[in-house]
């Protein structure tokens, strides 16, 4: 059995920022991490799962034994377990073994804060680094003069495993879409490409929007550095990238982080408020500190490692109400009795105040679909604080007036001009969104009355 060495890579103030919420660099601390110890070239590994009885690291390395390779569990009461495994290195798979308080469950997880994960089926984490030398320092240093509020924007989005697919109807990797996208949005003038989501997801013929790897791009398009050759050829090219990020739910996939350590770790424990009855996924626990380090953190960790220009945050709505499609005895008001997620709104405020703090040149973009007033104003005026928000309203008014036929459009000119009547009230992005072109819904185009 290879010794687990004592190590640590936190600090007592590190610990004290995790247990307050404030500490948003998280990903710098737990995870797997390759280093050196006493001269001896390793990985070290730490893990939050405060309902653990016992924690060890799995993998190809010891034949996926339970036991062979146990982390210790810090004195702080910080829940956190940690340890140095010698010999292993990049490329290695791996999981954790996680033996529970809670009547001895035993479950076996991937790490929340994997850098690279294994293709989908396989489930496995694998330890990779970030090493990689960009070459869009041009577009870095001037992106405040494009990524602002009274700059033209024009945002194509794109769902990558859809775009396009080879002469096999196989995916296009990162490096392929590296060559083909850039020069498709630059010839057709966008500004910006938004990504649904690129982050780990266990579904092929899915959007993305249920992550089990959120601070890994899917290893369906190739590796981590693949992906950062895309943004980074796109702002070579002076076009701007935002992703999708999806802080509203989770899926309840086993390796996933759903019942994490035996117990409601990342998700509410209370039903009403931590299951997604639309999606059947699970609700993260806004109220708990340790779980916004988690979310804040990942969102930095995407600003700063791959020089991401914006991220478009997913399902606000359905975060900031209680009620959001729940019926009557489904749901619990707040302490003021109102239908309003008190946690949620001042989750999405440190999210914003923390990424405008270290990325004041970036963007973050609502999809707010209802009419929560102040969602994309500053926080020192009691909004949320967000850069931009969808104006779902306008976007739905304007298809409406597409479908009908030309002779009929003079009675409704009300649908284009309504939404002026609320334009000015936040900062509006128009979308014209992937939600309106599924479900049967026909595309833009199919939509219009007439015949091509």
């Amino acid at each position: 059995m290879n010794p687990v060495l004592p190590h640590s890579l936190f600090t007592d103030f590190d610990i004290d920022l995790f247990k307050a919420g404030k500490h948003f660099r998280l990903y710098e601390k737990l995870g797997a991490h390759i280093t050196e110890v006493n001269g001896v070239k390793g990985v070290y590994f730490a893990v939050w799962a405060p309902s653990a009885r016992s924690v060890s690291v799995v993998g190809d390395f010891n034949f996926w034994v339970q036991g062979e390779h146990q982390l210790n569990v810090r004195w702080d009461a910080s829940g956190i377990w940690e340890g140095f495994i010698p010999g292993i290195d990049k490329g290695t798979t791996y999981k954790y073994k996680i033996q529970s308080n809670n009547g001895g469950t035993i479950t076996e997880k991937a790490d929340p804060f994997a850098l690279y994960c294994e293709h989908p089926p396989h489930t496995a984490s694998v330890i990779w680094d970030l090493d990689y030398k960009w070459k869009d320092t041009k577009w870095m240093d001037t992106r405040k003069d494009k990524n602002a509020l009274d700059k033209p924007y024009s945002v194509y989005e794109v769902h990558l495993g859809s775009w396009k697919r080879n002469a096999d109807g196989k995916f296009l990797t990162y490096i392929e879409l590296a060559d083909q996208l850039v020069s498709y949005v630059k010839e057709t003038g966008f500004t910006h490409v938004e990504f649904m989501p690129i982050m780990e997801y266990p579904y092929d013929p899915s959007w993305g929007y249920q992550l089990v790897g959120y601070f890994a791009p899917t290893s369906r398009f190739g590796k981590p550095q693949d992906f950062m050759l895309l943004v980074d050829k796109l702002h070579q090219a002076g076009i701007g990238v935002i992703l999708d990020w999806v802080p509203s739910h989770f899926p309840d996939d086993a390796h996933g982080l759903g019942y994490f350590d035996g117990s409601n770790l990342y998700e509410h424990p209370d039903r009403r408020k931590g299951y997604h009855p639309d999606w059947k996924s699970l609700v993260f626990n806004y109220g708990r500190n340790e779980v916004r380090s988690f979310l804040i953190s990942n969102a930095i960790f995407w600003l700063q490692h791959y020089h991401v220009d914006g991220l478009r945050v997913d399902a606000v709505a359905s975060m900031l109400y209680l009620d959001y499609s729940r019926k009557d005895g489904e749901w619990e008001p707040n302490i003021y009795g109102g239908r309003e997620n008190l946690d949620t709104i001042s989750f999405l405020k440190d999210f914003n105040e923390a990424v405008y703090a270290s990325f004041p040149d970036v963007q973050t973009i609502a999809e707010e679909s209802t009419s929560f007033p102040m969602v994309s104003r500053p926080t020192f005026l009691g909004g949320l604080g967000f850069g931009m928000k969808w104006m779902m309203g306008w976007m739905h008014d304007t298809l409406q007036y597409f479908a009908k036929e030309s002779v009929y459009r003079k009675y409704h000119q009300n649908d284009i001009t309504f939404s002026m009547t609320y334009a000015f009230t936040e900062n509006f992005m128009l979308p014209l969104s992937h939600d309106e072109v599924v479900y049967g819904k026909h595309s833009i185009q199919g939509r219009m009355p007439g015949d091509e």
